[in-house]
């Protein structure tokens, strides 16, 4: 039996692709051993998506999710003001194309970006505060039939998916 294969955030992984040009590496003894057995499969969504590095933050606006967007329902605004809805809803296919292609079937993002976030995003204000939802990505990948967990689920998708 093939092991299971974890499409990643890069910016998990320490490469510096977040809207600030830095990375958010997470520490931890199965993403070690999952990195050994070759089973990561690393994107940023927002590059994907046409977008550079460092760029403005961006939220999802008026408190809506990534199913949202996906529908057309709401869109992502940078805190310039800028619309990059399109570039959020192309790396998001981008990377279940990518998913897909590289045989993923669970997913461990970053929680509260635009892009990634599971558990949890920010509410289109730019002042900090959070609300329960998914991302852009997530929420595809979710629609898709693939796993998402977030940076704080790492536990929980070891035992999903155990050591095989």
């Amino acid at each position: 039996m093939t092991p299971a294969k974890i499409l990643i955030s890069a910016c998990l992984l320490g490469h510096a692709v977040r809207y600030d040009g830095k990375g958010k590496p997470l520490c931890h003894p199965a993403i070690d051993r999952w990195r050994e057995e070759g089973r990561l499969v690393t994107i940023c969504p927002e590059l994907a998506g046409g977008m550079s590095v460092p760029r403005p933050p961006a939220e999802i606006e008026n408190g809506m999710t990534g199913a949202d967007v996906l529908a057309g329902r709401a869109r992502v605004v940078e805190i310039t003001g800028g619309d990059v809805t399109e570039e959020f809803v192309a790396g998001a296919h981008r990377a279940l194309e990518f998913a897909q292609a590289n045989g993923c079937t669970h997913a461990l993002l970053i929680d509260g970006s635009p892009s990634c976030g599971s558990g949890f995003i920010y509410d289109g204000s730019f002042g900090g505060n959070r609300h329960a939802g998914n991302g852009v990505t997530a929420a595809l990948l979710a629609k898709a039939g693939i796993t998402v967990c977030s940076d704080r689920q790492v536990d929980e998708l070891e035992a999903l998916i155990g050591a095989t």
